[in-house]
């Protein structure tokens, strides 16, 4: 297996191997280590045309459990490995729609689970639109894999009793949704109206940096790591060594910017909230500032 192309926006950051540009991607579509993997909001997307030879992770069907919210369970990870024809070896290539948020949520699951090498391909749908690659429309012939999968890892993941905690210690809270939702002006996301909080407002003492503060609106890419770092460590006072929390309203933008902490910063600590602010708004007697 060849390394990632580590060049324009990989340069410098903490972990260049989780992150690949269109061109490694264009270049490894046919190795059988590699699975290359759509994950969007919505999942028409996929079927209008995908990376050819790429599977789908419907996001709402197959990474949730369908009944309780939460996650799917280890089980029923392994049941879905095994169906996308991805192996503890596979090297998994996540890219999609809007940024890349769902993919990184799709990773971020990945992780949980103990997957080892998973990556983003920078710019996802959009990127690889703009430079004219080919688009499939027919969905790939995939075998059945075997896949054994760790128990969730509690060092990714925060639930709402150790968000309280951190709140109260006033360590670092980082809410990533938009001005608006920050403000309480807004209770759902335009995409998920079903999923608004009664309440309105953010965690106290959170501060509010965009998830979209991290990319390059016109193709979709990770800015740079300067510009990373000048955001999140310089304007924001974060620091790699503390235990950070990222939440948004459904834990989908949060773990866009928990992978760009984790991966491309090198933060060690950080968490993903992904009861986020459709848990917390909703909680009986949760404290709400705006």
């Amino acid at each position: 297996m060849s390394k990632p192309l580590v060049e324009g926006n990989a340069r410098h950051i903490a972990h260049p191997e989780t992150l690949v540009t269109t061109q490694w991607v264009a270049e490894h579509l046919n190795y059988t280590a590699v699975r290359i993997v759509e994950c969007d909001g919505d999942d028409r997307r996929y079927n209008a045309g995908h990376i050819p030879g790429a599977a789908e992770l419907d996001w709402q069907s197959e990474l949730h459990d369908p009944i309780e919210r939460d996650l799917i369970d280890c089980a029923n990870f392994e049941l879905l490995m095994r169906r996308k024809g991805i192996t503890n070896d596979t090297t998994v290539v996540l890219y999609g729609d809007k940024h890349n948020r769902y993919a990184a949520y799709a990773l971020w699951l990945l992780k949980l689970y103990g997957h080892e090498d998973v990556r983003i391909m920078d710019g996802g749908r959009l990127e690889w639109q703009r430079e004219g690659r080919p688009w499939a429309r027919e969905a790939p012939s995939i075998g059945v894999a075997t896949y054994t999968a760790r128990e969730a890892s509690l060092a990714l993941r925060a639930f709402r009793d150790e968000v309280f905690c951190h709140m109260e210690a006033r360590r670092p809270l980082v809410d990533v949704r938009s001005p608006p939702e920050y403000r309480g002006e807004v209770l759902h996301i335009p995409e998920y109206p079903q999923q608004a909080a009664q309440r309105g407002g953010h965690i106290p003492g959170a501060w509010n940096i965009p998830w979209t503060t991290a990319v390059n609106a016109a193709d979709g890419t990770f800015k740079s790591a300067p510009e990373l770092r000048d955001i999140y460590l310089d304007r924001y006072g974060l620091t790699p060594d503390r235990e950070v929390i990222t939440y948004c309203h459904i834990g989908e933008r949060s773990s866009h910017t928990w992978y760009v902490l984790t991966y491309l910063l090198g933060f060690e600590r950080a968490k993903n909230y992904d009861g986020s602010w459709t848990e917390w708004g909703n909680l009986v007697a949760a404290p709400i500032e705006r």
